[in-house]
């Protein structure tokens, strides 16, 4: 059962009502709940609207790319999930949702966020020190009969410190470590929902804007050292940006291979 929305929520969400468009009405809210996706798509599979949005505190069953866990303690994050019924939109929604993150959590907080191919939020500090994940999204669709009926795009942002796992204690971080502060919570949902709206409506009329903002955001897509496998072994290479259809562009030797999906590994 939802349970009431906490004040910082709710005032924030009143504030961005006009830029938000349909995303956050409705809003579900659970102090936690076993995964925002699961639940987001059993409600679009009863008819949800687009936009609706599930919210928790903590995630029980949360999951990142590639069925991984996704860490999500009680008190330390945001953890959302959106209906997206935007079919047109569909295609580049990992891309637009990364956007919307970024973002928002810009806007809220002033932080510097970048993009990291395909679906990370990350700080980039001095150098030579790599970058720490801040946030990640989840795109997952649903076709039936008749094609795709709805994606359900889901993001967890790391708020407030946590104790992480010993194999995230060097790659990720949050708003409160990089603030030094604590975060407002609400703010960074409410910032971030209305972001996703503005790059919904984008998308629907070209993904050039949304292509054109991601590319900002993302200087890693150029000139960043990776490593993928293949069926034939580990390959290497330097990215060179990113295809219009959201294919990351690695060159390596004479040639530029195309990386669609799959593991990536930054160097």
């Amino acid at each position: 059962m939802t349970e009431p929305l906490p004040s910082d929520m709710a005032a924030a969400l009143a504030a961005t009502a006009r830029r938000r468009g349909p995303f956050g009405d409705p809003l579900y809210y659970f102090s936690e709940t076993s995964s925002t996706n699961d639940v987001a798509g059993g409600l679009a599979e009863r008819g949800a609207p687009e936009g609706t949005t599930v919210v928790a505190a903590a995630q029980t069953a949360g999951r990142g790319r590639l069925g991984r866990e996704w860490f999500s303690p009680p008190g330390a994050g945001l953890y959302v999930s959106v209906v997206c019924r935007d079919l047109v939109a569909a295609p580049l929604l990992t891309l637009a949702g990364g956007v919307a993150v970024a973002d928002g959590i810009r806007t809220a907080t002033g932080l510097p966020v970048q993009i990291k191919w395909p679906n990370d939020v990350v700080i980039q500090p001095a150098a030579p020190a790599r970058a720490r994940k801040l946030a990640g999204i989840l795109a997952e669709a649903s076709s039936g009969a008749e094609g795709l009926q709805y994606v359900v795009l889901g993001f967890g942002i790391n708020l407030r410190h946590a104790a992480y796992p010993f194999a995230l204690t060097d790659r990720a971080t949050s708003i409160e470590a990089e603030l030094g502060r604590p975060p407002d919570g609400g703010a960074v949902l409410a910032e971030t929902l209305a972001a996703l709206a503005g790059a919904i409506a984008q998308l629907s009329e070209g993904p050039a804007v949304i292509l054109e903002r991601w590319r900002a955001l993302a200087p890693s897509a150029h000139g960043g050292r990776v490593e993928w496998d293949t069926p034939s072994g580990t390959e290497s290479g330097t990215t060179a940006g990113i295809g219009d259809d959201g294919a990351l562009l690695v060159r390596t030797g004479d040639r530029v291979e195309r990386i669609m999906s799959g593991e990536v590994q930054w160097k």
